[in-house]
């Protein structure tokens, strides 16, 4: 049985984004797969919580794993390998946060995410940025084979690298069905309990509002987001209030100063990080989700809310639309007007939002774990032989 090692570490330390794909995906593989003996690898230590809540038993560093990255990415040096701390030769090592670290695998691939950091410079921090334009294509041309999010970013990775698409493989996001589900599945008693726990946690009433979600950071595009808002009430009488959910990244002054000068203070909200527990809740009680970002590798909370029952607003750049499909209406992320007429179109007519929802609930329903897992088998199968 051939033993392919993944690295288990952004599942650990990102508790959204990339590391909900990797727990997914993992879990999806450890359910569905029984052809392989998989090994979970971490960089840098744990704790006994997380050690308990991984699907198998972790192999961890002694080192930090700020310290692990300055050794293997920065350095650039091609030891420790990944063997030292799995105590075992592997068939393939499986990477899947942009980078490789050595490993005397027989196979490595290598999972890259999306190209932000090249397409939008400006909205990285700048030593990330230059991190990632060193090591990302490096680690590329190591590789046996690539996985990538979404159909955009394998053709962006073949025409920035100019990579032969054979060695690319599309392994796309999803959600949990039975977690993210339309409020028509939950009883009735229940929803009410849920909404009015989304209403008390916000401070907001019976007030109708739009959900944006994301980390704080340039890309997600939330100052022109605030701005389209600020247009749209200006042009339409909406008793909206504007409710932007994630905690603090980077760089985003902008998005408070904004607020601020548009005098929005009380009709956008930032109530910081949203706790899993409360997320499907949060999207069921949405108007609908506002989501036009600059740049995507998949777009993950697309499919959350489609799955919740939720219409979305996004835009017509990277693989934003694989995402939203049929569910969602599209806009111009960087015309502040386009985002306006979107959101007066949603607040305003509630027939575009059922027919959005249906056709957001099927296109959604697509979107696995376990069709995830299998696509990646697939690239296993193909790598392996």
């Amino acid at each position: 049985m051939p033993t392919i090692t993944i690295d288990y570490t952004p599942a650990i330390r990102q508790s959204a984004g990339i590391g909900r794909i990797v727990r997914g995906q993992v879990d999806g593989l450890i359910r569905g797969s029984h052809s392989y003996d998989f090994r979970l690898f971490v960089s840098g230590f744990v704790t006994k919580a997380e050690r308990a809540s991984a699907p198998l038993p972790l192999h961890t560093t002694p080192i930090s794993e700020r310290n692990m990255v300055r050794i293997w990415h920065r350095l650039n040096l091609p030891f420790p390998q990944i063997e030292w701390f799995t105590h075992s030769q592997t068939d393939l090592f499986h990477a899947t946060d942009f980078v490789l670290s050595p490993s005397r695998a027989r196979k490595k691939m290598l999972t890259v995410h999306d190209l932000a950091f090249i397409h939008y410079p400006e909205t990285a921090m700048p030593t990330l940025q230059h991190y990632l334009n060193v090591v990302v294509p490096r680690s590329i041309h190591k590789a046996d084979h690539i996985l990538a999010d979404s159909q955009h970013t394998a053709n962006d990775i073949v025409d920035t690298w100019h990579i032969e698409p054979a060695r690319i493989t599309v392994a796309q996001g999803a959600v949990d069905h039975q977690w993210f589900c339309p409020a028509e599945s939950i009883a009735a008693d229940s929803l009410n309990a849920e909404q009015t726990r989304v209403r008390t946690w916000l401070g907001i009433g019976e007030r109708p509002f739009i959900l944006g979600l994301s980390t704080l950071q340039p890309r997600k595009n939330f100052v022109r987001l605030i701005e389209a808002f600020h247009q749209a009430r200006q042009e339409s009488d909406m008793p909206h209030c504007l409710v932007i959910g994630g905690s603090k990244g980077w760089m985003y002054d902008k998005i408070y100063a904004r607020i601020n000068e548009l005098g929005l203070a009380d009709h956008v909200l930032l109530p910081g990080f949203v706790p899993d527990d409360l997320l499907p809740a949060l999207y069921r009680t949405a108007e609908f989700f506002a989501y036009p970002s600059l740049y995507e590798g998949f777009g993950i909370p697309i499919i959350e809310a489609l799955a919740c029952g939720t219409s979305v607003l996004t835009a017509t750049n990277s693989c934003l639309p694989e995402a939203g499909g049929p569910g969602a209406i599209y806009v111009d992320a960087e015309d502040v007007s386009s985002i306006a007429h979107g959101i007066t179109q949603l607040t305003q007519d509630r027939q575009l939002r059922e027919r959005l929802r249906v056709a957001g609930l099927a296109h959604a329903a697509q979107f696995t774990w376990d069709r995830s897992a299998q696509q990646i088998v697939q690239a296993y199968q193909k790598v392996l032989s």
